[in-house]
């Protein structure tokens, strides 16, 4: 049997790289049974609560970490990164989509118009309007009311009034910006408004102009006297023709298939002051005994001298406080019914 001598360096150098690459073995044994069942209890690794978490330092998507935040290991073998997660497809009803539209459709000029009626102190009016593109509309229109009312006696006056309304006008439809909103500037070229009063004065009673009572006569056979009997024309067309300027909300003709539309209109014409004019006949008298009377008609009588200049002087006075109103009124809702009368083109 040989005996050999064993050195003491020949066994601790092998044994100095053993104890050294212990602790290097278990660790790598530890990390491997985490990473592949981390909640399995029966790797045989008690407490290996090892998580995984991104960070945005050193390498990415590549750094592992205990329970303990302080402590982070850094790996970078391939084997060990962990790939960020994809973003999440979108939901059908919530995807976005962008399509061109394929054509621009429009109305042609005078493709369509729109014919309505209103109320204004106009009176009853109809309206006709016709699309010229998507900012202007040309529009005429007619109004027509009249009025008769019954005799009436107020104070000795036996009155009837009569009230005829007759208009036509035309204007221009302007939808500032494509909007709802219109500037209608207009003409109105044909005016006969008018009111007019008809009063017969019972005999004997007395009334006052310019300061100076007077007396309607009572039928006399013997001078012809007869009682006063009045007429006064209130005219409401000075200018002839007049400007109108007016407004508001709705379009006359829809820039759709939509066939109603209410439009309302507010604004004014300008039509002057009202013209005032009276026509007398008849007797007058200076007492209420009818001692001093005359024919107002007879220019030479004393009596009609003095009622012709007392009736002139009210007259005056009257058209200077309507010379205060020289505009009229235009307001107005209406209901208007469009159509095609030409095929909108092809976009």
């Amino acid at each position: 049997m040989a005996f050999c001598t064993l050195n003491p360096k020949n066994i601790l150098i092998p044994a100095s790289f053993v104890f050294m690459a212990m602790p290097l073995a278990l660790f790598t044994s530890l990390v491997s049974a985490s990473a592949q069942s981390p909640g399995d209890s029966s790797a045989g690794i008690p407490n290996a609560n090892i998580a995984l978490s991104y960070s945005n330092s050193r390498l990415p998507n590549s750094v592992w970490s205990g329970s303990d935040k302080d402590s982070s290991i850094d790996s970078a073998d391939p084997a060990l990164l962990i790939p960020a997660s994809p973003e999440p497809a979108a939901f059908r009803s919530r995807k976005e989509y962008t399509v061109e539209p394929s054509g621009t459709g429009y109305q042609r000029p005078f493709s369509r118009i729109g014919i309505g009626s209103d109320v204004s102190p106009l009176g009853f009016g109809i309206k006709s309007a016709i699309i010229l593109d998507h900012l202007f509309d040309a529009r005429i229109m007619g109004n027509l009311f009249s009025y008769n009312s019954s005799r009436f006696e107020l104070y000795g006056f036996n009155t009837k009034t009569n009230l005829h309304m007759r208009s036509a006008a035309a204007s221009l439809d302007w939808y500032p910006f494509d909007s709802i909103w219109r500037i209608s500037p207009g003409l109105l070229f044909f005016n006969d408004n008018q009111l007019s009063i008809t009063t017969a004065i019972v005999p004997g009673t007395s009334f006052s102009l310019n300061g100076q009572t007077f007396y309607s006569a009572s039928t006399n056979a013997a001078t012809g006297a007869t009682p006063l009997i009045g007429t006064g024309v209130l005219g409401l067309h000075s200018s002839r023709p007049a400007f109108t300027i007016a407004g508001g909300p709705g379009k006359f003709i829809p820039r759709s298939d939509r066939h109603l539309s209410f439009p309302f209109e507010i604004g004014v014409a300008f039509t002057g002051a009202p013209s005032a004019n009276e026509n007398v006949s008849g007797w007058a008298c200076l007492n209420a005994a009818q001692t001093q009377c005359g024919n107002v008609a007879e220019a030479a009588s004393p009596v009609a001298i003095q009622f012709n200049n007392a009736l002139q002087a009210t007259l005056s006075k009257l058209r200077n406080n309507l010379h205060m109103v020289e505009v009229y009124p235009l307001l107005s809702y209406s209901v208007v019914y469009s159509f095609n009368i030409r095929p909108a083109p092809n976009p």
